[in-house]
């Protein structure tokens, strides 16, 4: 499990040691980009509006109360392994505060309406001119350009506009938005996609560019099978609820107990699940996923009754023993309770420097030689602006 004690840096070289990030951004899509390249590693300052700081430190509840104020867990989520330095980016007596930064940073990353750093002083032209190396990642809610590229985009919105909530829900609705915000969370994972390329690209040209994604985009890019199916099939995908639109048996079913997500992904699966459901294996109404798709009403009518004669933890045990995908469905507390997740290192520690010791959900990459680690806690408002700019200025 990973442990950062002191809010000091370990001794773990990540595969971004070395690499230094500006973060400008806020709220989650490029907060969390900005702490994925932490965790590998990377240094990473985050710019916080000074008495404020980021939009989520407001989020909640739920707060934990400290004496010194309180806390946001929304913004622990996603500010881990990051300095935080309080700058007014529209204050000319810091500008060369600002222009340091910017000659320090690997990469800038930004999550303004378009527009907005060029009136920062923080353009294109600007950024290149101040540090030709530089890699530049924004992230907007609807583009960079189009009749909605001013737009402002929070995840709900994208959710509805990029088509994920109209086949998220209940088969005939209503439609709802996905529990996490899974199109800040795109954008940002599409983000550290860009912002690598664009390190690799440096690594040949010896020049930085310009990378940019959008909320948008990353919800199209979400889309996968189901944007085919209307694009080349021309079929717009309903709400499909815990039911795999294509597979069948493939989703939620009940046990006695308690629900059971269960997957006969393909004819060999189906082989091993039907005699357990007292089906014939050859049954020419379910014998390959065509026709289980063509009859699921029928095969679920078969299926219930015979689910719910035993519990989720008998099931598991005989869908374990003959090879058949299945799982179940947890709360947040059994999730972090199991042992599988401790093991993974998904849970890192951490001393708070208000909270005290803390815990965060961990990182999901793991490395043979290089170490992913929480090196520093998400930090309080302006906890390292006198030693950033000390380091950038010299004391000044």
């Amino acid at each position: 499990m990973s442990d950062a004690q002191d809010g000091s840096p370990d001794d773990g070289r990540g595969p971004l040691t070395g690499v230094h990030v500006l973060d400008l951004s806020r709220v989650l899509a490029g907060p969390y980009a900005t702490m994925i390249l932490g965790d590998l590693g990377a240094e990473v300052i985050k710019i916080e509006q000074p008495g404020k700081g980021d939009d989520t430190r407001m989020w909640g509840p739920p707060f934990i109360d400290t004496p010194e104020g309180r806390e946001s867990t929304y913004f622990l989520s996603a500010n881990r392994n990051k300095r935080s330095v309080e700058l007014d980016l529209k204050d000319e007596s810091q500008r060369d505060f600002v222009e340091a930064l910017v000659r320090w940073a690997d990469v800038v990353v930004e999550n303004f309406r378009p527009g907005v750093m060029e009136r920062l002083g923080l353009g294109d032209e600007a950024l290149e001119r101040l540090n030709p190396g530089v890699v530049r990642l924004s992230i907007s809610g609807f583009g960079d350009d189009g009749p909605e590229s001013r737009r402002v985009g929070y995840d709900h919105i994208l959710q509805a506009e990029g088509g994920l909530m109209s086949i998220t829900g209940p088969p005939g609705g209503p439609m709802v938005k996905v529990g996490v915000p899974i199109a800040d969370i795109a954008a940002g994972l599409f983000g550290v996609i860009g912002v690598l390329a664009g390190l690799v690209e440096r690594a040949t040209s010896g020049r930085g560019q310009r990378v940019s994604t959008s909320l948008l985009a990353g919800q199209i890019g979400l889309h996968t099978f189901q944007g085919t199916r209307y694009l080349v099939a021309g079929e717009v995908p309903p709400p499909s609820g815990n039911q795999h639109p294509t597979v069948f048996p493939y989703g939620v079913f009940f046990a006695s107990d308690a629900p059971v997500v269960i997957a006969v992904g393909n004819d060999a699966i189906w082989r091993r699940f039907a005699p357990l459901i007292g089906l014939d294996v050859d049954d020419e109404h379910f014998a390959t996923n065509a026709l289980r798709m063509r009859n699921a009403d029928a095969l679920n009518a078969v299926m219930a009754p015979a689910l719910a004669a035993k519990t989720v933890e008998e099931w598991l045990s005989e869908f374990d023993q003959v090879g058949v995908p299945a799982g179940q469905v947890k709360t947040f507390d059994e999730v972090y309770a199991t042992e599988q997740v401790r093991q993974q290192n998904l849970v890192w520690r951490a001393n708070h420097s208000s909270l005290g010791p803390i815990e965060l959900s961990g990182s999901p990459l793991r490395f043979g030689r290089s170490e992913v680690g929480l090196r520093r806690p998400p930090p309080t408002l302006g906890e390292h602006t006198r030693e950033v700019r000390g380091e950038m200025l010299g004391g000044t």
